[in-house]
């Protein structure tokens, strides 16, 4: 096939004019073809009458040589005046045939023989007009053979022989003629041929979709595709200049691509990112429609090979009579397989796609498209465009969310902000599972106690996390973070200093949701498992614009950083993978440890914050407990008696978890005892507490 297979298809579809003249071909063939017929049977019928037997007169004439008779044939119709007037009908009808679009454009896309064209127009008469059908059973001189074979089209067309097309021919390979139900392919020339419905509705009744494909298919007209603000212009001219420069096509003339070199184009980008819509505008710049094909309802996993193949070929039969450029929507959830028919086919195909699909081998020229996310500030625009309103919710700000997730929440800002929020979050955000778990954010800067610098180094974190959109993308410093746009961090230091409070005031501060990852859980003994699950983890959360807090790290680090055989050499890839994701997350990461010093100083240096938490000293002992021991209930009932408050901060050298589990044991004591909180009570609770470090505090000890 030439390379107009998709660009060169009727400008507009003719409808009725085509019936007409077609019809009027194949009716005014066989007229003339009946009256040749009734002058040689006219003797055989008489004796036919009297005899009921076959005469030598008819014997005579079906042992003639053939080539005899389509000369006598062909004399018949220059002698006959009913034949002459016949004729010249004919060519008034044929001529007006061959200027028509439709029919021409419809054997020049499908590259179609004048044997085959003919059979097929016989094929698509007899759908058109079924009364042909007892004609058609005349000319075969057998009243049960009322459809369209090979034998009739070389009788009334003056074939000099009959012959069956191929399974090559344009004719089965697209599908638009085939044997009728029941019949071999490779048939004999007596076989019955059946014009496929939707080309007998394209070519009458201007029908666009095959029906065959239901509702997999959507048109979209190029006058519609360059209707939408382009969301990715610089995609957009890149396409247009790739395929113009390879199809050697002036770029003030799209509309005549015409070198046919396979071009593939592939955009990549996750499900709502505009694939589709930026698919319609770079065929709307071009001139031409798109044909959109579902591949996850057309090409599943549970659709035959067989059948899988015949659909590749209904879209791009469609898309070039429509012409249109086909765009196969969802790829990955197609069969690898069907891809095979696409070589020599299209001219153009676009794919839509979640990630790259691998080289096919289909001499086919290719081009991968990444979708970037939108900016803060396309993220804005587009919200306004939709709602025309403000302020822009946080989601919308913040969050890399689609352009179709955006359309989706848009719906919702007549409802309020906390509509719009609750809507994002149920598109984004998936359910806690096995590997993490979502941590209530309850505390806030006044409940934690940190020493100042530590304090001071948080804040920067919050600063960073809260202002990186309008510095990367609004300064321009995203040129220094080409990985990844979140904030890693580290929180080192004891058990209970404060590592997890302070990624939940965090989390609260930002607004933003927390997820706990507990690596102990995380971790497999087998090579490749763990990875496995880190990926999954970042893959749940990758554009909730969340808190991941991936908790004992010490799981991962332990002392295996140093390489000492071959299990060491696979904990530090899983090392080096969870920094690598970190470093791609969108969101704020934080790993928590009391191993700092197992670290290598290379991993460390990948982290963008290490915040050392350190055991609290009698000043933060102090207002721990005064935030941790409350002085009345709520309902104004006094709740503490007689505290050294000083005592407590100096003597009992406790961490921040500590001091809050025993305010809390002391509470209970006190509670059972039918008192208020004493010292007493705190000395026996803080006693607990400390034994489970197996620390032992002596009633001298506290005395003193």
């Amino acid at each position: 096939m030439g390379g107009e297979i998709i660009m060169i298809a009727s400008e507009a579809l003719q409808g009725q004019r085509t019936t007409t003249d077609f019809l009027a071909t194949v009716r005014l063939r066989a007229q003339r073809r009946v009256r040749w017929m009734q002058t040689l049977w006219s003797e055989d019928m008489a004796i036919a009458r009297q005899s009921l037997a076959i005469s030598a007169t008819e014997v005579d004439r079906i042992l003639t040589p053939p080539q005899v008779m389509a000369e006598a044939e062909g004399a018949f119709y220059q002698s006959d005046r009913a034949a002459q007037q016949m004729t010249q009908q004919l060519q008034v009808a044929e001529e007006q045939l061959a200027n028509d679009s439709s029919w021409q454009g419809l054997r020049q896309l499908f590259g179609l023989s004048d044997g085959e064209s003919d059979l097929l127009l016989l094929a698509i008469a007899v759908e058109v007009d079924p009364l042909l059908r007892r004609v058609y059973g005349y000319l075969h001189d057998d009243a049960t053979m009322g459809y369209a074979t090979p034998w009739l089209a070389s009788l009334l067309f003056q074939w000099n022989t009959a012959s069956v097309p191929g399974p090559e021919s344009g004719l089965l390979r697209w599908r638009l003629a085939y044997p009728g139900e029941g019949n071999h392919p490779n048939g004999s020339i007596t076989t019955a041929w059946v014009a496929d419905p939707y080309i007998v509705g394209w070519l009458v009744q201007g029908q666009r979709l095959d029906p065959m494909l239901g509702n997999a298919v959507q048109w979209i007209p190029a006058t519609e595709g360059t209707g939408n603000t382009c969301l990715y212009p610089a995609e957009l001219a890149a396409m247009r200049e790739f395929i113009v420069a390879i199809a050697h096509t002036p770029p003030d003339r799209p509309e005549a691509l015409s070198s046919f070199t396979a071009i593939e184009v592939e955009l990549i980008g996750p499900e709502g990112a505009g694939k589709r819509t930026l698919a319609a505008q770079v065929c709307g710049s071009l001139g031409v429609s798109l044909l959109v094909a579902d591949s996850s309802l057309l090409l599943g996993a549970e659709v035959s090979l067989a059948l899988a193949t015949e659909r590749v070929m209904r879209v791009l039969r469609s898309a070039c009579l429509n012409r249109s450029v086909p765009y196969w929507h969802r790829v990955e959830d197609s069969q690898p397989k069907v891809w095979r028919s696409l070589r020599d086919i299209s001219q153009l195909t676009i794919f839509g796609a979640t990630a790259p699909l691998g080289q096919r081998h289909n001499g086919a020229l290719r081009r991968v498209v990444p979708l970037p996310s939108l900016t803060r500030k396309q993220r804005i625009e587009l919200w306004q465009q939709l709602t025309n309103s403000s302020p822009v919710p946080d989601p919308v700000l913040n969050w890399v969310l689609t352009p179709s997730e955006i359309t989706e929440a848009a719906r919702a800002a007549g409802a309020g902000t906390a509509a719009v929020v609750a809507v994002c979050q149920q598109m984004v955000h998936h359910e806690p599972g096995e590997l993490f778990n979502l941590l209530v954010c309850p505390y806030t800067w006044e409940d934690i106690v940190l020493p100042s610098a530590i304090r001071q180094h948080l804040e920067e974190l919050e600063q960073q996390a809260r202002l990186r959109w309008q510095v990367y993308e609004e300064w321009g410093f995203e040129r220094l973070c080409p990985v990844g746009r979140g904030i890693t961090a580290m929180f080192a230091g004891p058990s209970g200093t404060g590592k997890t409070m302070a990624a939940q005031v965090l989390a609260r501060s930002l607004g933003m949701e927390l997820y706990r990852v507990d690596l102990a859980g995380v971790v497999n003994k087998y090579i490749g498992e763990t990875e496995k699950r880190l990926k999954r983890v970042f893959d749940a959360c990758e554009r909730a614009n969340v808190v991941l807090f991936f908790d004992e790290a010490d799981a991962l680090f332990g002392q295996r950083t140093q390489v000492k055989d071959a299990h060491d050499r696979f904990a530090n890839i899983e090392i080096d993978y969870l920094l690598q994701r970190m470093e791609q997350f969108d969101g704020i990461a934080i790993l928590a440890t009391n191993r700092k010093g197992d670290m290598d100083q290379a991993f460390i240096r990948r982290l963008r914050f290490i915040v050392d938490f350190i055991q609290p000293g009698p000043a933060e002992r102090l207002k721990i407990w005064k935030l941790a021991l409350l002085e009345r209930s709520p309902g104004g009932e006094a709740l503490l008696e007689n505290l050294d408050w000083q005592r407590l901060a100096k003597q009992l050298n406790m961490t921040g978890a500590d001091i809050k589990g025993a305010a809390l044991g002391a509470a209970f004591l006190a509670r059972a005892s039918g008192t208020r909180i004493t010292m007493q009570h705190l000395f026996h609770a803080a006693q607990r507490e400390m034994a489970k470090h197996g620390i032992v505090i002596r009633a001298g000890e506290w005395e003193g």
